[in-house]
């Protein structure tokens, strides 16, 4: 069988790197609660993919209002394609097409799930209250008998874990429309890419979303293995959680891993017992793989 599968989950370290709905004078971040009852941040998926995209330039598929009266949906052009926007290719699409009265014929939706799936990024240590108060006393100062009001804002300092699975299969192709293999290639490359280099503004700061530690690989079953895998306590990454399921060979062999060393504090572990090289030489070998797959004729 063809190892048609990429996977990949990572771990990075992050503050506070989305906000959602906020009340009166408080940001608050987006979070959910465990059966631990503690709370836990997370970056949404959406967010991920909007830095990726935007990071890649990617983010010019042409969109319309779509729908009746005031009730309209903003959904990318009927006439876009994936030959001609990446973004769709990857990431999926919903478009629908307008009655044409002068021929009666009915409007029609037309979708395509993503090839590239996202998860969110869920943080690893738990949300403990923290807050931020913050006034504008720097602009406020400069004129008399100016106050301003004290602003709250909720703040996380955590490392943060998410998955991303790759139908390596389906990149370019959609009906009668298929791309070349060479563009296959390169738009799956240039993706890990920027997912070696993730970033993200928020607030008028810019979060490295960089991995600090990586796992995956490509598999004939298209499994998120590593998917709630991983763990990190004290400073510590639970290396049993992985090496169990490592102890299956056909996962084994096509695993790679990557440690930024000096981070968690059992590093001399993690290197010892998953062989661990690092995050650069991960991604180069996975570009090899994807070369090789994609010239394959696949």
């Amino acid at each position: 069988m063809k190892k048609d599968g990429l996977t990949l989950s990572i771990i990075f370290k992050a503050e506070s790197a989305n906000y959602g709905e906020g009340y009166r004078n408080l940001a608050v971040l987006k979070k959910m609660t465990r059966g631990d009852s503690k709370e836990y941040t997370y970056i949404s998926r959406q967010a991920l993919r909007y830095n990726m995209m935007n990071q890649l330039k990617w983010d010019n598929t042409p969109v319309e209002a779509q729908g009746s009266g005031e009730s309209k949906v903003v959904q990318f052009a009927p006439t876009a394609t994936i030959k001609d926007y990446p973004e769709i290719d990857l990431f999926g699409y919903m478009k629908t097409t307008a009655k044409d009265e002068a021929n009666n014929k009915s409007g029609g939706a037309q979708t395509r799930s993503a090839v590239v799936r996202l998860s969110n990024a869920i943080s690893l240590e738990s949300f403990e209250g923290d807050m931020d108060y913050l006034t504008n006393m720097g602009l406020a100062s400069r004129k008399e008998g100016v106050n301003n009001a004290i602003a709250q804002s909720e703040i996380h300092h955590s490392y943060y874990g998410y998955t991303i699975t790759i139908d390596l299969d389906r990149v370019g192709v959609d009906g009668t429309i298929e791309i070349t293999n060479e563009e296959k290639e390169k738009r799956v490359v240039d993706f890990l890419k920027t997912v070696e280099f993730l970033y993200r503004d928020i607030r008028g700061r810019r979060e490295n979303l960089a991995p600090l530690f990586i796992i995956g690989g490509l598999y004939e079953r298209k499994n998120p293995y590593f998917e709630h895998r991983l763990m990190v306590n004290n400073n510590r990454l639970n290396v049993n959680l992985i090496e169990e399921l490592l102890s299956i060979p056909e996962i084994k062999s096509n695993t790679h891993i990557g440690l930024l060393n000096g981070i968690f504090d059992n590093s001399k572990e993690i290197e010892e017992t998953l062989h661990s090289s690092t995050i650069h030489q991960v991604f180069m070998d996975l570009e090899k793989e994807i070369k090789e797959y994609y010239s394959a004729g696949n």
